[in-house]
């Protein structure tokens, strides 16, 4: 099991084969899903299946968060290549209710810009969100990104942020 990072509050790692009940619920409360797109239950199996897959094959993809103090399962966040531009990484996580409102949506994104950094040759990270998912937006202005002109996804406007390479 790989760690990403870890503070004294979260750590963010590879799921385990076993883990992926955990990750599923995460999936079933409608609160935590209303600003993502609409994903069946079958492709939320799926796309477990690719992240256990891209570990093995070293690529960016969907790694675990739980709290340190309990171990609680807090959600997940995602690293990935953006479909609009090739060049950039998207970030993205969607954390459990309970863990909301308490500044580890900010910590996991300073800290999955930071791995997308080092770990890729990007020049530039970039984030979207609902457009009405003012909560997300500002995480990602505390987490040091710029919102940019909005952009079209799946026939949908969206909100676009991004952060450059120091």
């Amino acid at each position: 099991m790989s760690t990403l990072y870890q503070s004294p509050r979260i750590l963010i790692r590879e799921f385990l084969s076993h883990e992926q009940q955990t990750f599923l619920e995460l999936f079933q409360d409608s609160q935590v899903t209303e600003y993502l797109p609409d994903v069946s239950p079958e492709r939320y199996v799926e796309m477990f299946t690719e992240l256990l897959e891209n570990y093995e094959n070293k690529r960016l993809s969907r790694w675990a968060i739980f709290d340190t103090i309990n171990n609680n399962f807090i959600g997940i966040c995602v690293a990935r290549i953006f479909v609009h531009n090739t060049n950039q990484i998207e970030i993205g996580y969607v954390l459990s209710r309970e863990y909301w409102g308490k500044g580890i949506a900010t910590e996991v994104c300073k800290a999955i810009t930071q791995y997308s950094f080092a770990n890729t040759n990007t020049k530039e990270v970039v984030a979207i969100t609902d457009l009405y998912n003012t909560g997300s937006q500002n995480v990602l202005q505390k987490a040091g990104f710029e919102r940019l002109n909005n952009l079209i996804r799946n026939e949908e406007e969206v909100a676009y942020f991004k952060i450059e390479r120091l």
